[in-house]
């Protein structure tokens, strides 16, 4: 697990809190807030997954090479 993993997938935990509490105090503002947070830690996670996937496969074709 990388920091882009750990920090996308903390961001989109509190873009759902934030926008479930915009939904409960019927703040719209805050709930479209949320939801532009959850979908920034949703991208930043795949982004690491990404990264991960990628140095995995740089590790697997330089041990081939061996």
């Amino acid at each position: 697990m990388n920091k882009n993993q750990v920090t996308g997938a903390a961001k989109e935990v509190a873009g759902k809190i934030q926008k479930e509490f915009g939904d409960l105090s019927d703040n719209h503002s805050q709930e479209a807030k949320g939801l532009a947070k959850e979908l920034a830690g949703k991208a930043e996670r795949k982004y690491g997954d990404a990264v991960e996937a990628t140095e995995k496969a740089i590790d697997k074709a330089s041990k081939d090479c061996d």
